[in-house]
């Protein structure tokens, strides 16, 4: 029996996340409508665990709302998304995607939703137009619906405050990523 090079998974399970990580809907409009009713199921699901976010995200200049599915095999990690920016002060949300790759130990699925609460304009700006995020990341996850748990939480990075909220997933892992998220042309 021969065995199945670890490169080639990699590559047939980034081929299925790019499938994960479209929004669903035919035309632009309808996909713009679903991104923000995600965001808009997310806030729900992260005022129940979180309330205290509510208030946060009152006060800030704006927040990002993504979801992402994540797939880690042996050595190699990839991920993909979409989600929307709001600004406080602008009339319409700037949408955009987003993608990940990293090395490090991990094997599982994970499907999880990521809210960014930005603590001042400039670090939105910059998120906005070039929004890096580069380190070391580590949790477990075993959840289905509502039955299981997930490690996760909340988190602060140069100005951002970051929760994540597992949706389903079996995975453990410990990884160094580079995530990249970048406008929608699409969308937008």
């Amino acid at each position: 029996m021969k065995r199945i090079p670890i490169w080639l998974c990699a590559l047939v399970i980034a081929c299925l996340l790019t499938g994960c990580a479209t929004t669903t809907g035919t035309t632009t409009q309808d996909k713009r409508k679903a991104v923000l009713a995600m965001r808009d199921e997310v806030l729900s699901d992260l005022y129940k665990i979180h309330p205290q976010a509510k208030a946060e995200i009152a006060k800030a200049p704006g927040y990002a709302v993504f979801n992402n599915a994540d797939i880690n095999v042996i050595f190699v990690s990839v991920g993909g998304g979409h989600g929307v920016v709001t600004d406080a002060r602008a009339s319409k949300p700037v949408f955009m995607k987003m993608g990940a790759a990293g090395i490090g130990l991990g094997l599982g699925v994970k499907d999880f939703r990521a809210v960014f609460i930005f603590h001042d304009r400039e670090t939105m700006t910059k998120f906005i137009n070039s929004g890096w995020e580069f380190g070391g990341h580590a949790d477990a996850a075993a959840k289905a619906s509502d039955k299981g748990a997930a490690v996760g939480g909340e988190a602060m990075f140069d100005g951002i405050t970051i929760y994540q909220l597992t949706q389903s997933g079996l995975a453990l892992q410990a990884t160094v990523k580079g995530t990249k998220y970048w406008k929608d042309d699409e969308l937008n």
